[in-house]
């Protein structure tokens, strides 16, 4: 068994809460722009004062509305200014968030409203308000649902006209640290989504050391970040707080189809996202230098971003001849990349999903520094990241301060601090199996090093024992696999049999450009391609980079290319993307039994 921990750098509030941020913000920085909206198509600023002033407006609609001390009000929304608005009114005016994802179907809207006892439900769009409603007979305790499309927080201003700002600043002070403030239903890989509850306490823990560990990236007055993550899930709302607690401007982004034009008009200097996002910044960038016959320069300034960004973690550091080389690329093909992503910042901090080396190098090379980290919904997102001074790439970093990490002798990894979630809302069986004597058991693997680093190598549920009974953790090689271009989704199978295969996606976004290159049909398909030799050896090739990170009896012998994708929609994805493994595997049985037909 081994451990490490971190004294903590911002001490929690017994008496305080979430509100105390905006109150605080209003007095000590009334003028500094805390969050910004767009306003027909330009980004308007929000000074920390007239945002206090919107959140008292809408806290006192809520009271006046019946809202209670306690009491649970559902947000369905897309990522914009009037979620992070609703979500301090509702703390507010006392009551506990229960955000649900707005691509929910009525069925898992129902599931959460009942389970939480909402009592009120702001919506965004009209889908949302036609999902609600086809329910809404089933939930006895739902009283009120306002559409923010709709003038639904304009009615909110209205409806609390008469409530006077001492009535709501009392009610903003009743609650205390370790009263809930949220109740996140974790997306489920299995079975119904868990209600994880979260206290003012946890958030407070959470962000307060985040900042105070990364304060150059989070300087008042000077720093900015773009928001585009779901706010139903943690790692959002931890993005939404911390800027907040900074206080630094936070912008938010609906639609992430515009996220290129959104991070060039907002120009943030600190990019908070997860894998994919940058895995599709290197293939895009990647894949535009070969459409336009410069690829083999891209590849080579890829191969020195890499080399100097390995070099730095040397005594020597880089050689004058790589030096000369850095700097050239900068000019050919560095500064295009950080312009795509604002041009404006230094950082990124990932989570969600493992990053990978080589992606990790290549963007500290470039100039852009991401710093990964390693959390879940019930440790209040991170747990663990790197520090902006002293970064470990490939792994995810040291434990927030104030939090132990543990590893069993089992491997799983365990955890401890003021951050971790306050159990299972109505649910006391799963408490107990997840939180035993003040240690929350993740069910992931993992290893540290002699600096407290961790590095995560698999899940405990994950985990597949083939017929030779070798022990395989699919998450290494998967993640290997998946960093691929032409690579949407890959899920190692092999439990009980004689090889490790794989179930594969195509990118479709990815798939036309390459299927135009290599003189395939117009309009051509994963369905159409998916016998394809030219296709098959370009998957190949991801394969073998996979297996390169683990041992031959681990490796993927033979994989499926799969006409379909991997989706929430379909139901093999949760709303956070990660795989639903057993609704994979039984409804690709077919498929899965071909690998091992295969001759």
């Amino acid at each position: 068994m081994r451990e490490f921990s971190l004294p903590a750098l911002y001490e929690v509030p017994t008496d305080g809460n979430l509100t105390d941020i905006v109150r605080r913000n209003a007095t000590r920085h009334p003028d500094v722009a805390v969050i910004a909206r767009k306003v027909d198509g330009a980004w308007r600023d929000v000074p920390a004062r007239a945002f206090l002033a919107d959140v008292e407006a809408a806290a006192k609609g809520l009271i006046a509305a019946g809202v209670g001390p306690g009491d649970r009000v559902a947000l369905m929304s897309r990522t914009r200014y009037e979620w992070t608005l609703l979500d301090f009114a509702i703390w507010s005016a006392g009551g506990v968030t229960v955000p649900v994802y707005e691509t929910s179907s009525p069925e898992q809207v129902e599931w959460i409203l009942s389970d939480a006892g909402a009592v009120a439900c702001v919506v965004e769009l009209d889908s949302h308000a036609a999902s609600v409603e086809s329910v809404r007979g089933r939930l006895p305790s739902l009283a009120q649902v306002w559409q923010i499309d709709a003038g639904g927080v304009e009615e909110l201003r209205r409806l609390g006209a008469d409530v006077t700002d001492a009535e709501v600043t009392e009610r903003g002070s009743l609650a205390k640290a370790d009263d809930p403030a949220t109740i996140i239903y974790t997306s489920g890989t299995t079975g119904r989504p868990k209600g994880c509850v979260l206290t003012h306490r946890s958030f407070l823990a959470e962000c307060g050391n985040v900042v105070e560990r990364l304060r150059p990236l989070f300087r008042t007055g000077e720093c900015s970040v773009l928001l585009f993550l779901p706010l139903a899930h943690v790692f959002g709302r931890m993005v939404q707080i911390a800027p907040m607690m900074a206080p630094i401007k936070l912008g938010c982004v609906p639609d992430v189809r515009q996220l290129t034009d959104e991070l060039a008009s907002f120009r943030p200097t600190l990019v908070l996202g997860v894998p994919r996002v940058f895995e599709k910044v290197y293939n895009g960038a990647r894949a535009k230098a070969q459409a336009d016959g410069k690829g083999k320069i891209f590849d080579r300034a890829a191969d020195t971003a890499i080399a100097y960004s390995r070099s730095l973690d040397t005594p020597s550091g880089p050689g004058l001849g790589l030096r000369l080389k850095h700097k050239l690329f900068d000019k050919l093909v560095y500064g295009k990349l950080r312009a795509v992503l604002g041009g404006n910042g230094e950082y990124a901090i990932s989570g969600g999903a493992p990053l990978g080396e080589r992606l990790g190098h290549f963007f500290r090379g470039i100039g852009f520094t991401v710093l990964e980290g390693y959390g879940l919904t019930e440790t209040c997102a991170a747990t663990t990241f790197n520090p902006w001074d002293r970064q470990k790439i490939g792994t995810v970093g040291q434990p927030l301060p104030g939090s132990v990490v543990r590893i069993a002798d089992d491997g799983e990894v365990l955890l401890h601090g003021e951050h971790l979630f306050a159990g299972y809302w109505n649910n006391e069986a799963a408490t107990a199996e997840a939180l035993r004597d003040g240690w929350f058991h993740t069910g992931d693997l993992g290893t540290l090093d002699e600096d407290g680093y961790l590095r995560i190598t698999g899940r405990k549920k994950e985990i597949i024992v083939t017929a030779g009974g070798k022990n395989v953790a699919p998450a290494v090689i998967e993640d290997r696999i998946r960093a691929h271009a032409l690579v949407a989704e890959c899920m190692v199978v092999g439990d009980g049999r004689p090889f490790v295969g794989a179930l594969i996606t195509l990118d479709e976004e990815f798939l036309g450009r390459w299927a135009s290159e290599h003189g395939k049909p117009s309009g051509a398909t994963a369905a159409s391609l998916r016998d394809d030799l030219d296709l098959l050896a370009a998957v190949q090739g991801a394969v073998d980079d996979g297996n390169a990170a683990v041992s031959k009896a681990e490796s993927v012998r033979r994989f499926r290319v799969l006409p379909t994708q991997f989706t929430e929609d379909s139901g093999h994805l949760t709303p956070s993307m990660k795989l639903k493994r057993n609704v994979v595997a039984k409804d690709f049985a077919d498929e899965i039994e071909a690998i091992y037909q295969a001759k």
